[in-house]
């Protein structure tokens, strides 16, 4: 059985694998075996709402995955990759923070319903949006003949930081701020000091704006200093994954322009990212690199001996939930919740973490 590298490694050689189940997703069930899926897969990083039920899903998940070890041993999968928990919390409004609202009561008869089959994650029938599965990509919102479909936001709270790591126990906070929200970031930041020496790692996603760069040294100064080196989320299109091969190439393009500025720390792709994502990388060779720490890093954390600028990772979100939708559609239909479990149907489990691994295998070195 070969040995896998535990996350810190895989950002260090630039294999990181990030699960993102979504930000606003708390559709439980799915986040725990989605959970499971990845972690047996592989995963470096699994991301959720911060959201307390949905941190004990994913843990739940991440628990049976470790009770699972051997027989996916037996099977011929890697030793897993004890992965971080990661919750995303946000410093202002954000299309990630969101979830699609209507009153059915206003949909006419005779409307076509084109908002349920543009809807990724089947969350509209005829009594409107089901809450739990909207994870707020908006595709929805411009094809509703009728316009009356809206979103309702919701920032985190800089109170909820403290209960995220004491009480949930979380590994990694990921914050997600946009150019022009530095004193929300900034807000929030104060909540998250206290906490970074427990942390494993901090996360900071950000969408391509022209002024982007800017915006994320200026975040950098604010942070430092940092026990480790920060992860740089470029997130080139957001929510969209799933669409197409063609998705992948705002987030390579932005990725490499973070690459490119000098900022310290890990750059790690995500918006858009998909089975295309790591063989385009890996022909312009930016990916599987050595060592993956760029910029300045080298003389902030002494270990780093070197600045090659390559991608340390990806992050997957709708791709990867997409993925095993048809296997999480099987147990959405069971009315018992034992039967909801992955791991109570050893066909359905093992065909799911196939197909987990088919993505997470693109980051094994040399493969």
């Amino acid at each position: 059985m070969r040995k896998q590298q535990c996350p810190q490694q895989s950002l260090e050689k630039g294999t990181w694998f990030k699960l993102i189940c979504g930000a606003s997703f708390q559709d439980l069930p799915a986040v725990r075996n989605l959970t499971l899926a990845y972690t047996l897969a592989g995963a470096d990083c699994i991301d959720v709402a911060a959201d307390p039920a949905v941190v004990d899903a994913a843990r739940e998940g991440l628990n049976v995955a470790r009770s699972l070890q051997c027989e996916a041993s037996s099977r011929g999968y890697p030793e897993m990759r004890s992965p971080w928990l990661m919750a995303s919390v946000n410093d202002a409004e954000d299309p990630h923070f969101r979830k699609a609202q209507f009153d059915p009561n206003r949909c006419p008869p005779e409307c076509s319903r084109p908002c349920e089959p543009i809807c990724p994650a089947n969350a509209i029938d005829a009594n409107g949006v089901i809450d739990r599965r909207c994870y707020g990509c908006g595709r929805c919102l411009p094809v509703c003949p009728f316009g009356i479909l809206e979103t309702r936001s919701y920032v985190s709270t800089p109170e909820s930081i403290a209960a995220l790591v004491l009480s949930q126990g979380v590994d990694a906070l990921e914050i997600h701020t946009q150019p022009g929200q530095l004193e929300a970031f900034q807000r929030l930041w104060r909540a998250v000091r206290p906490w970074v020496d427990r942390l494993k790692i901090v996360a900071v996603s950000c969408p391509d704006r022209p002024n982007t760069l800017d915006y994320l040294r200026s975040i950098d100064r604010l942070m430092a200093p940092l026990p480790y080196p920060p992860i740089w989320q470029t997130d080139g299109r957001p929510m969209s994954g799933d669409i197409g091969k063609g998705t992948t190439k705002a987030a390579i393009e932005f990725g490499r322009k973070v690459l490119e500025s000098d900022l310290p720390g890990y750059v790690q792709l995500a918006g858009g990212t998909n089975h295309y994502t790591v063989p385009k990388l890996k022909s312009l060779n930016l990916f599987n690199n050595s060592l993956n720490l760029v910029g300045s890093s080298a003389k902030q954390f002494p270990k780093v001996s070197s600045t090659a600028k390559y991608i340390a990772g990806v992050a997957y979100g709708s791709y990867a939930r997409t993925l095993l939708s048809p296997i999480l559609e099987q147990l959405e239909n069971q009315k018992r919740e034992s039967a909801m479990r992955l791991e109570n149907h050893s066909d359905l489990l093992w065909s799911a973490v196939e197909l987990a691994r088919s993505l997470v295998a693109q980051h094994t070195p040399n493969c």
